[in-house]
């Protein structure tokens, strides 16, 4: 192993740069000296990575929106693939972001590089041909999913559990502290709105979910609707509804209930206690392609993990601001359906088990780089 090794780490959406973020410490904990270079954004970069590429700030989804992605991402694959044949790397480390990532770990395994998969592509949900190619592309996967090792060892892949790294976070926040840091009154009911990360989330969802906020405040069936918001999102028409920015723990740990985007905000709902409500919307072409795909009966991970129906779905057409708000109802009024709901996601904190996923990772990239 190199004395002084040079890793790049790939992310290319929000999460996978604050993901990538968590493996710096634990990595030149590992290795002094170590040089980590990054497609990423702003955490990456905060983390002392040197960033390469601004990629995930940028992050595309579905298969009509990617295509305007393409030109960019052929000339950083170019770039890098000399980078990997001249040996400027030691290893590649991956996080989330499949398409483009199978690209870069193809041609880093032409070059000799080893390759580490961090938050493996969720093929087990389509039961994906690529399958074989990833298997080819990689050395070792680092799941962050119970069920998925199985999956890939299906494959040859040698892949394994190293805990969600929700779970790294040092505590969920304080609900009387957060509800004052938010200036939320004592007997208020609060309704929390997540409608993505991405532009074309926001977009698609934020009109069902803003009118089914406006509609549960008008009834009086909470005081108060808040959005967990991302810097640079637009959400038009909001009237009485709050845009809160870059605070999304604080909002979970205030709230009484949320309609979220699927994906990983409804684990984190789920960790932080937070009864939900699922919904999704993606362009038509994309969502016909998803529909024949999908293996798997639900979208949400919180139903993919307790393995049943715990919170509601409603996708595509069927995202709509009455369904989401009569479907939310119960849940801001307490009930049957919230003590459910509140049962199951401690059987998810059972399942997921302890912390510790970027120092279980950084230790994989050791084993790599010793040649195990």
């Amino acid at each position: 192993m190199p004395s002084a090794p040079r890793i790049l780490i790939s992310a290319g959406e929000p999460s996978g740069d604050l993901h990538g973020a968590a493996l710096v410490g634990p990595l030149r904990s590992r290795f002094p000296g170590v040089e980590i270079h990054a497609l990423g954004g702003p955490h990456l970069g905060a983390a002392g990575a040197v960033l390469l590429h601004e990629t995930a700030t940028r992050s595309v989804l579905g298969g009509v929106e990617i295509l305007s992605s393409i030109p960019r991402h052929l000339g950083m694959l170019r770039k890098l693939g000399r980078d990997f044949r001249s040996r400027r790397y030691d290893l590649l480390i991956t996080v989330d972001y499949p398409g483009f990532n199978l690209r870069l770990s193809e041609r880093a395994r032409e070059a000799g590089i080893p390759v580490l998969s961090y938050i493996a592509p969720k093929h087990w949900a389509t039961r994906s041909r690529q399958t074989g190619r990833y298997a080819r592309a990689v050395d070792r996967v680092a799941c962050i999913l119970p069920f998925e090792p199985d999956y890939f060892a299906g494959f040859g892949i040698r892949a394994e559990y190293v805990g969600h790294p929700l779970l790294d976070r040092a505590a969920f926040q304080d609900r009387n502290q957060a509800r004052q840091a938010l200036d939320i009154g004592v007997g208020d009911r609060v309704l929390a709105l997540f409608p993505g990360s991405r532009s074309q989330e926001v977009e698609r969802l934020w009109p069902a979910l803003r009118d089914a906020g406006l509609r549960l405040i008008r009834e009086k069936e909470c005081q108060q609707a808040i959005v967990g918001a991302l810097p640079g999102m637009g959400y038009p028409d909001a009237g009485p509804i709050r845009i809160v920015e870059n605070r999304t723990e604080c909002v979970m740990a205030a709230a009484d209930a949320t309609i979220t985007k699927s994906g990983t905000t409804t684990l984190e709902a789920a960790l932080a206690g937070l009864p939900m409500v699922v919904a999704y919307r993606m362009h038509p072409a994309s969502a016909w392609l998803a529909r024949r795909l999908l293996s798997v009966p639900w979208v949400s991970l919180v139903n993919l993990l307790t393995e049943r129906p715990t919170v509601p779905e409603y996708l595509q057409a069927a995202a709509t601001s009455e369904t989401l708000s009569e479907a939310v109802r119960p849940l801001l009024r307490g009930g049957p359906e919230r003590l459910a709901q509140l049962s199951a996601f401690e059987r998810i904190r059972t399942i997921l088990g302890g912390p510790g996923a970027a120092r279980r990772v950084a230790g994989i990239a050791a084993e790599l780089l010793n040649g195990s």
